[in-house]
């Protein structure tokens, strides 16, 4: 008897299991019609949105920020993404989603006038954007990816001014009678 109640509470199992995947999946594509283009973003302001759009630009920044554009004229466009110098290791080579469509997750927030997400973590990219490499080795952030970050050396101490020995004192009697002399 117990051997028929496990071979029967298996189909269900199995059954709850697939049930489960097929609503995890038609979730996850219904996430993904609810994103809004990236022109109505600034409607958004507060809230967590997914933006799609095309990324034309990605351009490094002051301080090492490096901005995903979505316009041709990066001023006139009302939505930007921001990779911040300290979150690049945690996203990946954002160089790579030049000229591809991308979907983001995250608070729009307003800056400047213009509606933007924070870009910190590669789990807020979806579709073809979410596989972007990781950032080479030798690319260092703090000078924009153009040189090696090399190696550490500890720094010397300062030198402190070396004192220069006095001559020894000269008396006024040992340089008359040099000259009586």
């Amino acid at each position: 008897m117990r051997l028929l109640a496990t071979v029967v509470a298996r189909p269900s199992a199995i059954q709850s299991h697939i049930l489960l995947i097929m609503l995890l999946l038609t979730s996850s594509l219904s996430a993904s019609d609810k994103c809004i283009h990236f022109r109505e973003a600034k409607e958004h302001i507060g809230a967590m949105k997914c933006v799609n759009g095309k990324v034309l630009h990605v351009k490094e920044g002051e301080h090492g920020a490096t901005f995903l554009d979505f316009c041709e004229d990066y001023r006139a466009c009302t939505f930007t993404v921001v990779v911040f110098a300290r979150d690049l290791k945690h996203v990946g080579d954002v160089r790579y989603l030049s000229g591809k469509d991308v979907s983001i997750h995250g608070k729009i927030q307003e800056y400047d006038g213009r509606a933007e997400i924070v870009l910190n973590r590669y789990q807020q990219l979806r579709g073809e954007a979410a596989h972007i490499p990781p950032l080479p080795r030798d690319y260092d952030v703090e000078k924009r990816g153009r040189y090696s970050a090399g190696t550490f050396s500890h720094p010397t101490a300062a030198r402190k001014p070396s004192r220069k020995k006095q001559q020894p004192a000269v008396s006024i009697e040992d340089t008359t009678t040099d000259s009586e002399e």
